[in-house]
C-alpha cells in the first residue's frame, strides 16, 4: 500500500501559495484583446518574451485597470520605465563595442 495522496502526492503536507496569491480568471473576457496581441507577438517573435514586452505590459494594466489584479507599480513586476530602458540600452551598446 501507498502513504501517498493522489498523483503520488504524500499526505498532511502544506501547500504553497504561489508568491502573489491568487487572482480571478478573465471569464468576462474584458482584456481578450491584450491577451491575444501578447500571444500574437510570442509566436511571431519565436516566443522570445523580451520582444513582447510592451504588449505584456498592456496586458497586466488592462488586469490592474479591471480589477483582476491587485494594482502595484509595474517597476515591482520587472518593468522599468521607457527612459531607464534607453539609458540601459545605450549602456550596453557602449560595452559592446568597445
Amino acid at each position: 500500500m501507498s502513504a501517498g495522496g493522489a498523483f503520488g502526492g504524500t499526505r498532511g503536507a502544506r501547500p504553497v501559495p504561489p508568491e502573489k496569491g491568487i487572482f480571478p480568471l478573465d471569464h468576462m473576457h474584458q482584456c481578450d484583446v491584450e491577451k491575444k496581441d501578447y500571444l500574437s507577438c510570442l509566436k511571431i517573435s519565436g516566443h522570445q518574451s523580451e520582444k513582447c514586452r510592451l504588449f505584456s505590459k498592456k496586458y497586466l494594466e488592462c488586469r490592474m485597470a479591471k480589477n483582476l489584479m491587485a494594482k502595484q507599480d509595474l517597476s515591482e513586476l520587472g518593468f522599468r520605465n521607457e527612459k531607464d530602458l534607453e539609458i540601459s540600452k545605450e549602456e550596453n551598446n557602449g560595452r559592446i563595442k568597445h
